[in-house]
């Protein structure tokens, strides 16, 4: 039997006492046997070579749940079970392509439609091309500037944000509204610079919004390079065409899933914990941090309590949520079943980051700053580990409704520098996720819900 196997327990200090696990040694065996015998990375490898490109309403994410349904069973669970789901179902279809009109010296701009945008006329849209920098801008320029016109929305990420997220909320408003704004000004496409700090042209994709009483027009994300060479162009030539040709058509809703994994608790057993991830990713990549490790390292929670022997006393969930890239279906109907249900959640955690190196925890609940309760009571046993920072926040996008109902939510917080370099594009690929990294933010999540199975918060 391997020590990572042994059940740790304090010595008796009084007769009659019963003994009881020591937080220290306990954490310190979730780390040990995720570190040493974790399966997580090989999960991650198996999910991201034969599901890549797993968006809501492909054939690629109904096999994906299939697989997570065998991963799932295949940890001893006392039940796993689907819960149904309708998707919204939007395809891409062939490759998107963008030109400066007569330009044969220039290259083609590296571009990817958006998760929402509808095809360009059959044979291409030329159109001349105005750059703006926010959405107050379109507004001022009006329709009689933008009016038959491509809105090209060029303003960067922040990069003086330390946590990269921020500098993502701060500038996504292009992404996930701009197209809309424009089209409200008669625009008759959209161009957004991606989402990135990545010094390179791949493009990266993501949702954007139209309002029912916003008709919905083609919009694109380009490459941070191409980006720059539009920019480039149109100062040198205001007065440019740019050729695009986008194929994407929305379908009707498709049939999807949330899988459910869980260990019955043996004093409270209706009373919930749940760890979660989503499934789901953009069509043009493999989705391995995004969100492939939230998926297994959830799993991986359901592993670490069997390996151990760690009975919980509240049931424990393992959700993978389906759509939460472009609809977050399967979060809604999670909490929806949950209240109709009348369930108990105490706790919802989701891994939604990236799976790099741990560094903490963001919580948040209706009942005042939890966060601060966390780390008074266990910040030194998470130090060890790298593990330090407990703040606030309200929960990821698929275990926020859950706030609502009563329950903490929150996020595993890893490193961020990296994300956005991969975030919703081509390269978020396995070779781009280390294997310690990855299963250290397992044990994190892990040790956290242990606590507070074991305690309370």
């Amino acid at each position: 039997m391997r020590f990572s196997r042994f059940t740790i327990f304090l010595c008796t200090l009084a007769a009659g006492a019963s003994a009881q696990p020591a937080d220290e040694a306990v954490v310190r065996q979730i780390f040990s046997e995720a570190l040493a015998h974790g399966t997580a990375y090989m999960n991650l490898q198996a999910l991201t070579e034969k599901y890549p490109g797993r968006l809501s309403g492909s054939k690629t994410l109904e096999d994906a749940f299939l697989w997570a349904e065998r991963t799932l069973g295949g940890l001893s669970p006392d039940r796993v079970y689907r819960q149904a789901v309708l998707v919204p179902h939007w395809e891409r279809g062939p490759a998107e392509t963008a030109c400066i009109a007569g330009r044969a010296d220039l290259p083609p701009l590296a571009v990817l439609a958006l998760g929402g945008s509808t095809a360009t006329p059959p044979g291409a849209l030329t159109a001349p091309v105005v750059e703006v920098q926010s959405l107050a801008e379109v507004e001022q320029l009006g329709r009689d500037r933008l009016a038959g016109k491509i809105v090209f929305f060029n303003r960067p990420m922040d990069p003086t944000f330390i946590r990269t997220n921020l500098a993502y909320r701060a500038a996504g408003d292009q992404r996930f509204r701009g197209p809309a704004q424009a089209a409200r000004f008669g625009a008759v496409a959209a161009l957004v610079r991606s989402l990135t700090f990545a010094a390179d042209d791949v493009p990266h994709a993501g949702m954007t919004a139209f309002p029912p009483e916003v008709a919905p027009i083609p919009c694109a994300a380009l490459g941070l390079q191409s980006a720059d060479r539009l920019s480039a162009a149109l100062r040198a030539d205001p007065a440019l065409r740019l050729v695009l040709t986008i194929n994407a058509r929305h379908l009707p809703d498709a049939p999807s899933c949330n899988v459910i994994g869980e260990i019955r608790g043996r004093e409270a057993p209706d009373e919930i914990l749940v760890v979660g991830g989503h499934l789901d990713s953009w069509d043009n990549t493999p989705g391995a941090h995004d969100d492939g490790a939230g998926v297994v390292q959830a799993m991986e929670v359901l592993r670490l309590f069997r390996a151990l022997g760690l009975q919980p006393r509240h049931t424990l969930r393992c959700v993978i949520f389906t759509n939460e890239e472009n609809g977050a279906r399967g979060a809604a109907a999670y909490a929806a079943a949950a209240k109709e249900r009348g369930e108990k959640h105490l706790l919802a955690l989701e891994s939604d980051a990236g799976g790099f190196t741990p560094r903490g925890f963001e919580l948040g609940s209706a009942q005042g700053p939890v966060h601060e309760r966390a780390a008074g009571q266990w910040r030194a046993l998470f130090e060890p580990y790298g593990v330090s920072a407990f703040t606030p926040g309200s929960g990821g996008t698929d275990v926020a409704p859950l706030q609502a109902q009563g329950a903490i939510v929150g996020e595993l917080v890893p490193d961020s520098q990296r994300y956005f370099d991969y975030h919703h594009a081509a390269t978020d690929t396995l070779d781009h996720v280390n294997r310690r990294e990855l299963e250290l933010g397992a044990a994190s999540l892990a040790a956290l819900i242990w606590l507070v199975d074991t305690h309370g918060l």
